[in-house]
């Protein structure tokens, strides 16, 4: 075509066709180099890590020296009032952290738990806890991770040894308490190290104590003090590994519980023989929360003996449960449930093992809440928030890990606060979708439309011309013998 146009004497109209040639690289739709790569980096994928402390009360942090949870607070947040959920046990609340729904809701809804329908009991002391059906009535946040594409890493956390609608985490320590802090702290670590298409994204970590030895000794007693003050200390192991992995500034930190701990006494104990016959009902679960089943056709019975029997002891059916505990909606709830007030105990008779500290009580009770602090990227920096709800720590752990958090009780908004806020920059950190945000493929289609038309007129215009002077000589050629015939008339 150029050749052509060179020997009608077009020169001019190459520029005009390298133009249009070059069009596609000057306006690219999608804001690719000529490399093809984007103008803008993609940032390294989120890291979060979940440690929760068992039984590990909002108020220990003040009783003793507590360094480490303070380097946390000062290098990130700290909630001073929690609320968990009720009950406020081990495995209903730990369910919570990673679903972001009520007990009612996630279905397990104490630590031991009876399912009329299949006539089923559940421990969390026997191998019942790894039947998946008592765990399916909601998604743990580690299978949302790895439906998303990354993976997850769990050490010893209540649900992690169990294949939940078909998926254990990526990597998992079935439960043994044998197993020391500092391995499990060694494991999760080697995990989040790895190689980058092996290397976990969210991982959970628990450990028994203060837990254990707040039941045995009680939360007032002196000898606590230095069980406190040891979780400190593994506090500081963890940050000093997380250092030495060369994760302490990558990774987003979450120290939490599922729960306090209160004093009980010897003398604060309720015992259900004096008032009803063990004949009458099954006993579910243990105080300060008590499951009560009554055999066929004596519900109102068992309910009419209970009901006023001691000052110390709430007795609901099950459909009059306060609306705040969120703890009706569920059938393994049984149809009478008896909470004690703070302090006291629910036995059949005293020859029961009593223990000197116990939780499970009332979740607006300071006693039952739980310590949170979190440092890292995704956090602001020294900054005391007063109140948040434990459903909330869901939908804030999918932000920080950029998954799609599904339906839960929890709210972002309650803690966006918690959160860094966004840098200022005058380009997006991620490149925004050209069909979406971009006007580059209209005006780069429009430009080539005008360029082609522009350069079909001026073609057409140079060739017409460069032909008009042999059609005129044609045209007079025609023309001739007409003239002449006419003046020979």
């Amino acid at each position: 075509m150029l050749g052509f146009l060179k020997r009608e004497g077009c020169d001019s109209l190459i520029c005009l066709w390298a133009m249009l040639l070059l069009l596609p690289l000057q306006v690219s739709p999608h804001g690719h180099d000529q490399s093809g790569t984007r103008g803008h980096s993609i940032p390294d994928r989120p890291k979060l890590l979940l440690v929760s402390f068992d039984g590990f009360r909002c108020d220990y942090i003040y009783r003793v020296p507590t360094p480490n949870f303070h380097i946390l607070k000062d290098e990130g947040v700290m909630v001073d009032q929690v609320e968990n959920i009720y009950i406020t046990k081990t495995f209903p609340n730990h369910y919570t952290l990673v679903t972001g729904v009520y007990a009612e809701t996630h279905g397990i809804v104490a630590n031991e738990m009876f399912d009329s329908s299949l006539n089923q009991s559940f421990s969390m002391e026997t191998d019942s806890r790894f039947d998946s059906h008592w765990w399916e009535e909601a998604v743990p946040l580690w299978v949302t991770v790895q439906k998303a594409g990354r993976r997850s890493g769990a050490v010893m956390w209540p649900g992690t040894d169990v294949k939940i609608h078909g998926v254990y985490p990526s990597k998992y320590l079935p439960y043994n308490s044998s197993v020391s802090f500092e391995s499990r702290v060694e494991q999760i670590i080697e995990w989040f190290s790895g190689p980058e298409e092996e290397a976990v994204d969210f991982g959970v970590l628990y450990w028994e104590e203060p837990d254990e030895s707040g039941h045995r000794l009680g939360p007032q007693s002196s000898q606590m003090d230095e069980v406190i003050a040891g979780i400190d200390e593994k506090v500081g192991f963890l940050i000093n590994e997380l250092k030495k992995a060369g994760l302490y500034e990558k990774m987003n930190l979450i120290v939490t519980s599922d729960h306090g701990m209160t004093q009980l006494f010897a003398d604060n104990i309720i015992e259900l023989d004096e008032y009803v016959s063990r004949d009458l009902y099954m006993w579910v679960d243990k105080s300060p929360v008590v499951g009560i089943l009554p055999k066929e056709g004596k519900l109102e019975e068992v309910y009419n003996k209970l009901l006023d029997a001691n000052p110390n002891m709430m007795v609901y059916r099950k459909e009059e449960m306060p609306p705040r505990y969120h703890y009706q909606h569920n059938s393994r709830i049984m149809p009478i449930i008896l909470e004690a007030k703070e302090g006291w105990t629910i036995m059949q008779n005293r020859t029961g093992h009593f223990m000197l500290g116990n939780h499970g009580y009332d979740n607006t009770l300071r006693s039952m809440q739980p310590v949170f602090v979190a440092r890292g990227p995704a956090f602001r920096q020294n900054h005391v928030k007063p109140f948040m709800r434990s459903v909330d720590i869901y939908p804030l752990m999918c932000h920080i890990l950029s998954v799609r958090p599904l339906p839960n009780n929890g709210s972002l908004l309650n803690v966006q606060d918690l959160l860094a806020p966004e840098p200022v920059t005058s380009t997006p950190s991620v490149p925004p979708r050209a069909e979406e945000y971009s006007y580059a493929p209209v005006v780069g289609c429009f430009l080539s439309v005008v360029m082609v038309i522009g350069f079909l007129m001026v073609f057409i215009r140079e060739v017409t011309l460069r032909q008009l002077p042999s059609l005129q000589h044609r045209r007079r050629e025609m023309s001739q013998p007409l003239l002449q015939e006419d003046l020979h008339l």
